[in-house]
């Protein structure tokens, strides 16, 4: 069950500029996210960035815009991300088994589009040091709910060095220089 690059993709939810900064430890999940999308990007991990109804809560905040693939943003009015026209789609068309999720809110889109992931039949992993809401408590009910629901929970460090197998490759060298 280990997680390996070409079986995954990295699904981002709403790090928005208007919602992170109301939220717990927000920058520490962005932080995350944008390693989990460094990551990505080096070993061409598919990708999908969500925004909640950006009209309201803006971009992506800037260190995730910029880090976003051409084609890769999913804009979206339903909190759970299954529920929007074209997002399983989209993702069914990246070809990969394994789903790793960070972003926010972890009570609200996070976890909904989690139950969402899991009800078809989805492999999700969660990356809880990415993710996070208004506060710890709503986070915490969030990630019980997630595993009760069949979700894995995971690091920001273990998917990267899952997604890397082994040292001493230019990919690590680069990629555990974000670590520390």
């Amino acid at each position: 069950m280990l997680l390996t690059a070409n079986q995954c993709c990295l699904i981002l939810i709403d790090m928005q500029e208007r919602l992170a900064p109301a939220i717990h430890e927000g920058d520490k999940a962005v932080a995350n996210g944008v390693i989990l999308m460094k990551a990505a990007t080096r070993l061409e991990v598919p990708q999908v960035v969500t925004r909640q109804y950006p009209k309201g809560l803006g971009d992506s905040v800037p260190d995730i815009a910029a880090l976003t693939p051409q084609g890769a943003v999913f804009d979206k009015t339903h909190f759970a991300c299954t529920q929007e026209p074209g997002f399983t789609q989209q993702v069914n068309g990246l070809g990969r088994e394994k789903i790793v999720v960070a972003g926010m809110e972890a009570h609200v889109c996070v976890l909904q589009t989690v139950l969402g992931l899991r009800s078809e039949g989805k492999d999700v992993y969660v990356v809880a040091d990415a993710i996070s809401s208004r506060t710890q408590a709503n986070k915490e009910a969030a990630l019980v709910r997630m595993r009760d629901a069949g979700a894995h929970l995971v690091t920001t460090e273990m998917v990267v060095f899952e997604w890397l197998e082994k040292a001493g490759t230019p990919e690590f060298k680069e990629l555990s220089a974000l670590i520390k």
